[in-house]
């Protein structure tokens, strides 16, 4: 499972990117609303943690953009502790709200829930053309034909379906599926996207994993 933590204060963004690592998340940290943000919009993370009172973007516009773009759960940890503040995070899209100070249990027993929440969410089929993938499952079919994937071929492939149409460059991918800052000089993601479509692209008539040419990939039915 995969944290942003936007929090302004170094102190405290250290103690939650600590204390997360060693629950066993994967946490990412940004010190300003504009880096979230960025953050947020350009890579796939399972929740976010947002302080309110941030630079460059605050954390009620943060919440705001994100919203218009994803839906992944969001838990405000701030000092703004007034009901009309809890009441506008609320509103505006958050999933929970946390006043500091704060105990670090409370917080991750928060975490979990709304992660909890997110699986069951993510249990709904994902499908493009006669492409069909069960999260929950981890089954995929074409046309009702049965295709077993790699662990990695899978969250590959969930990646790319879950953001259908969208060009995704070989750096995300690599965030994504391998937790790797990539190296131009490692093809370790054309080799994958390679072997997943052989399986799930070329014994179909359709293609739908496509190569955008220095840029990356993405999944769509171009079939018209």
């Amino acid at each position: 499972m995969r944290i942003l933590i936007v929090e302004d204060e170094p102190k405290t963004g250290n103690y939650l990117v600590k204390g997360l690592r060693e629950a066993g998340f994967v946490a990412d940290l940004a010190a300003n609303g504009e880096d979230g943000l960025h953050l947020a919009l350009e890579h796939q993370y399972d929740l976010v943690v947002l302080d309110v009172m941030l630079p460059l973007l605050d954390g009620w516009t943060v919440l705001r953009r994100l919203r218009e773009r994803k839906n992944v759960p969001v838990l405000f940890l701030t000092a703004r502790d007034e009901v009309n503040d809890r009441v506008k995070g609320l509103e505006l899209g958050a999933d929970d709200y946390l006043v500091k100070p704060f105990a670090f249990a409370e917080l991750l027993a928060r975490i979990r829930t709304l992660l909890r929440r997110g699986a069951v969410r993510e249990s709904e089929m994902i499908q493009i053309a006669d492409l069909e993938i069960n999260i929950l499952k981890r089954r995929v079919t074409r046309g009702g034909t049965r295709i077993d994937l790699t662990p990695k071929e899978f969250s590959l492939l969930h990646l790319l379906a879950s953001r259908p149409a969208e060009v995704l460059s070989r750096s995300l991918i690599a965030s994504q599926v391998w937790d790797m800052n990539f190296d131009s000089d490692t093809n370790v993601v054309d080799v994958a996207v390679r072997r997943l479509r052989a399986k799930v692209d070329e014994p179909f008539s359709l293609r739908l994993i496509h190569t955008v040419r220095g840029m990356g990939y993405v999944l769509e039915d171009r079939g018209g």
